[in-house]
């Protein structure tokens, strides 16, 4: 039995896609900024608690951004001697962070807004209205900015199925789009607040901004947390991989195939194989490296490949009566 490796990367193409995140993320930051600020000033100016948990939304955001740009930076660390298959997983770590910060900052502080203004209620001017209500019309032309250049990096990553590989990516679109269905509630509910007088539509914007900010931050919780934990490879490449290994000349069964996300572009691949008989062992590696290479050409993100290869019609010879001197005499 034997166990091969080998070591693939697409270095050049992952690090341009990961410099358009960083443009993507830093766009965001910077409205999510400036945003929050805005909205904090017209939240206490006119006392309105849909407008503070769209503040207490946009901070979240902000501090997320923090977290998406030092998982780019880290995730991309070479391998050293504590982490042989290198820290491409901080990228699922930190985009984990981001839900949890989600859930606390953004949902919990909504919630807690919406149930404050049913209890207590909340007085509005006119001219806190008027202020509100232009705040949250250039937080909506901002996030629906920072939305589409989002979506535009999504489409050039190869679509929905391919730009969703990249947690920090995906954290940013989903953040976007909540942030413009949030800033659409909380504007709905300001508006019908001025024209019926009643507080609860305010207080059921903020509840509904809360909902929505707890399912966001849960799924991509649950997302980062099958990533961390191992998730395999995507099946279409898993596919690829034993279509390849069962084609060979050489192997006689695919035994085994597992695979392992290591990383936005990086797999683990491991395989146990049976060869034909009669085949030596110098034959057996060079039948091993061209397997590894034929992998490594047909499924580029595949950066770890062992190979566990056995003949098994060897073993079986080794074991039988007449190997061993089993059988029974005339």
């Amino acid at each position: 039995m034997s166990g091969t490796s080998t070591n693939t990367n697409g270095a050049s193409g992952s690090s341009q896609a990961d410099r358009r995140t960083r443009v993507t993320v830093l766009v965001a930051l910077t409205a999510n900024l400036v945003i929050a600020a805005a909205k904090a000033v017209g939240g206490l100016f006119a006392g309105s608690p849909a407008l503070l948990s769209e503040a207490a939304h946009s901070v979240a955001d902000s501090l997320n951004e923090v977290f998406l740009l030092a998982a780019l930076r880290r995730s991309r660390r070479p391998a050293d001697r504590r982490h042989p298959f290198g820290y491409g997983k901080e990228r699922f770590f930190w985009s984990l962070l981001a839900a949890v910060v989600i859930f606390v900052m953004g949902g919990c502080f909504s919630f807690f807004q919406g149930v404050e203004a049913l209890r207590n209620g909340a007085e509005e001017k006119f001219s806190g209205y008027v202020a509100g209500l232009i705040v949250l019309g250039v937080a909506f032309l901002a996030e629906g900015i920072s939305l589409v250049r989002a979506l535009h990096q999504v489409h050039r990553q190869g679509g929905a199925s391919e730009g969703a590989r990249d947690p920090a990516l995906r954290t940013v679109v989903a953040e976007d789009g909540t942030a413009v269905l949030g800033v659409t509630l909380a504007m709905i509910g300001m508006a019908l607040h001025m024209i019926t007088g009643q507080v609860v539509w305010e207080a059921s914007a903020s509840l509904g901004i809360g909902a929505l900010l707890v399912y966001v931050a849960y799924r991509l919780g649950r997302e980062a947390m099958g990533q961390l934990i191992g998730e395999a490879a995507d099946p279409e490449a898993s596919g690829r991989i034993r279509e390849l290994l069962e084609a060979q000349p050489e192997i006689d069964s695919v035994e085994a195939l597992f695979t392992m996300k290591m990383g936005l572009d990086s797999d683990l691949v491991a395989a146990r194989i049976d060869l034909m008989p009669g085949l030596d062992s110098e034959h057996v590696e060079e039948v091993a490296v061209r397997i590894k290479r034929s992998i490594a050409r047909a499924v580029p993100e595949a950066g770890e490949i062992f190979l566990d290869v056995t003949d098994r019609h060897a073993n079986e010879a080794q074991e039988s009566p007449a190997a061993t001197g089993e059988r029974g005499g005339a």
